[in-house]
């Protein structure tokens, strides 16, 4: 979702030569191919086929595979978006690489690719979460570092990172949720599972903190449970979820819950929209729901996106009950009141572009 704007906007411009590499740290269809055919994103120049592992397997598979990638392209930009395993491994290869030829950059002569982070200075400040690692370290790497919302430049100045190198410009997952916003006005996804808009909630769930652990689950579930009494919930059960839901042996009222696969992303921004709250640990949902004023229950004790709270629709609930049920008796109230951040308006991925281009010369 963060990649096709820029895939595309890079791809327009007379100066840059994009080439898109797929680690495969997500691999399943319904995870990763459904995205690349519903936002249009071309077919990978690479597919590095990583697949699953532990954080170090996974880490170390993508660079020992990345490596010879830049080997044969010789790059004179390595881009990484976002936060998860694949995006500290591309730049911290691509930091310490030399280049079989220079390239000038800025006034002078250089021999290693310009490391870029797209999603730069998003910080939860909770280092159990191995995002919150890869963020601060990705951040440490990159020379250009491209900021979603203000609450990032704070973060990065805080850090010592100099203002030269970082830039403004908006949200990219927000650009893909605009780009689509009208092919989701005709997804028939509420009627295939049977629910009326505004006569719903919609839940996703997925993190180790709240999935894997047995006692959190279920608890979670059970107080989630209260709120599906007065508005079904339908969960799209991520891959992860649905294997703890069964190794646990958890049952849901059908009366009350509808669990259905993981659906596509235009589906997904169909449900979301016409949903009457949602309920998430997801980051990129936090921002979703804050630009289509939809109020958003935070099943989390903290977030890398404060904006959505502090101007959008978000509450962080964590997984206490009455902090949860409390959340939704007032989820009316968020839905009035929220805005949507500054430069949330489909062009960020232009004003990356931009500046990577001026930054080369062009």
């Amino acid at each position: 979702m963060k990649i096709g704007p820029i895939l595309r906007a890079l791809s327009e411009s007379p100066h840059l030569s994009p080439k898109l590499v797929h680690t495969g740290q997500h691999y399943d269809d319904a995870l990763s191919k459904v995205f690349f055919d519903e936002l249009k994103i071309r077919q990978p120049d690479t597919d590095l086929g990583v697949g699953s592992g532990t954080h170090a397997v996974q880490t170390a598979e993508v660079m020992r595979r990345f490596e010879p990638v830049l080997d044969a392209e010789q790059p004179h930009v390595v881009l990484v978006v976002g936060d998860v395993n694949s995006t500290l491994a591309c730049a911290l290869v691509a930091s310490k690489y030399t280049l079989h030829r220079p390239f000038a950059y800025k006034g002078a002569s250089r021999r290693r690719p310009l490391v870029v982070h797209v999603e730069a200075g998003l910080r939860s400040r909770d280092d159990e979460m191995p995002e919150e690692i890869n963020r601060r370290l990705t951040d440490s790497l990159s020379e250009l570092l491209f900021v979603s919302d203000p609450d990032g430049l704070a973060n990065l100045r805080a850090e010592g990172i100099p203002d030269e190198r970082v830039f403004f410009v908006g949200n990219v997952m927000i650009d893909s949720l605009l780009a689509v916003r009208e092919r989701a006005a005709t997804s028939r996804i509420l009627e295939n599972i049977g629910v009326s808009p505004q006569q719903f909630g919609l839940l996703t769930l997925h993190r180790p903190s709240n999935v894997d652990d047995e006692a959190v689950l279920e608890e979670l579930l059970r107080t989630l449970d209260e709120i599906a009494a007065s508005v079904p919930i339908v969960f799209p059960v991520h891959p992860r979820t649905r294997a703890r839901l069964a190794h646990l042996g958890l049952e849901l009222d059908s009366r009350k819950w509808i669990l259905i696969d993981p659906i596509g992303y235009i589906d997904f921004v169909r449900a979301m929209g016409a949903a009457a709250v949602v309920l998430t640990d997801s980051g990129g949902v936090q921002e979703e729901t804050t630009v289509l004023g939809v109020p958003c229950i935070t099943l989390r004790e903290n977030t890398e996106r404060p904006v959505t709270v502090s101007e959008g629709t978000n509450v962080l609930a964590g997984r206490s009950r009455e902090r949860i049920l409390r959340a939704y008796e007032t989820a009316g109230e968020r839905r009035r009141a929220g805005r949507i951040p500054r430069l949330w308006d489909g062009r960020a991925a232009l004003r990356i572009t931009e500046v990577l281009a001026g930054a080369l010369g062009g």
